[in-house]
């Protein structure tokens, strides 16, 4: 075992962070963070961090630019103040989809930020539902990375699935058997191609859905404009009830309005981004990931195996 263990946050998401905190039984770290008018932002660890094995939540989501620099920021201050180690937790890293280089001349920017933020002082990260396993491999440090499986399946299975198939994208092929496996449901898979950031095309599908109560997976919903063609898919191949599932909810732009207006009977999230009231309308549920968080971090301080989360 390190030194004492010791949690901050940024600002992106303070009630998780809180949550998670909560659940260790031991206070938030204290720090300020300003913005000044000239959008220059500050940052102060406001607490003794000295050979503390030292654990900084922030997401990267309202406000990635802000987000991400008030984390480097915080990770120098630690290694400045001499904190033993700095564990970087992102619940949700919204570089990840830019994993690839798909077109000429552009940035791989999953690999980048995460150069960046060990350079700042990250000496490890944990992690939830990156977009896809190779992101993982763009870490130059010790990498974990959680899903927020364990409390989406727990929540499904307390309503009668007998009738239900779960539906994925193709490139979720390998968390879709996991997760099938855990609700005792069949799988269907779809492959579709993004067009631009607010257009989507679906075409094959494999797997029978047709009478079928449906439960949707998808790791992020942004726009909600991939979701809302995909329901409309699947309602056209004769799915009765549509649920979707995404760990990580943004809902950003026109989405609140796509959803409502939408056949979805429900939307399933998890408070990895924060979701503020004005977005929690009937069709949102929001799921705690604090509970996983908290016992990976109680298990990386201890030095003890978490092989056993990794599901």
């Amino acid at each position: 075992m390190l030194g004492q263990l010791k949690v901050f946050s940024g600002s992106s998401n303070i009630p998780l962070a809180q949550n998670i905190c909560d659940k260790l039984g031991i206070p938030l770290g204290e720090v300020e963070i300003t913005k000044f008018s000239n959008e220059n932002i500050f940052v102060q660890i406001k607490e003794c961090v000295r050979e503390a094995d030292v654990f900084v939540i922030q997401s990267t989501y309202p406000n990635p630019s802000d987000s991400i620099m008030e984390l480097m920021l915080l990770c120098d201050a630690l290694r400045n103040a001499s904190a033993h180690r700095i564990t970087v937790v992102i619940p949700h890293y919204s570089y990840a989809r830019s994993d690839k280089k798909d077109k000429p001349r552009i940035s791989i920017a999953a690999r980048l930020i995460a150069d960046v933020l060990v350079t700042a002082g990250a000496n490890r990260f944990l992690t939830m539902a990156l977009h896809s396993e190779q992101v993982r491999g763009f870490f130059s440090v010790p990498t974990d990375h959680l899903q927020a499986t364990p409390v989406i399946c727990e929540y499904l299975l307390k309503s009668d699935l007998s009738n239900s198939v779960s539906v994925f994208d193709l490139g979720q092929d390998k968390r879709a058997g996991k997760i099938s496996e855990k609700l005792n449901i069949p799988i269907a898979v779809f492959d579709k191609r993004r067009i631009s950031d607010t257009e989507v095309q679906i075409r094959t599908m494999i797997g029978d859905i047709e009478g079928k109560n449906v439960i949707f997976f998808d790791d992020e919903i942004s726009r909600g404009t991939s979701l809302v063609a995909i329901i409309d898919e699947l309602k056209k191949r004769g799915a009765m009830d549509i649920c979707a599932v995404s760990t990580h909810g943004l809902f950003n732009g026109p989405a609140m309005e796509y959803i409502e207006k939408s056949i979805v009977k429900e939307v399933i999230t998890t408070n990895t981004v924060y979701v503020s009231k004005d977005k929690l309308i009937d069709k949102i549920t929001v799921l705690s990931v604090a509970p996983i968080f908290a016992e990976a971090i109680k298990r990386i301080h201890e030095g003890i195996s978490i092989s056993s989360m990794f599901i």
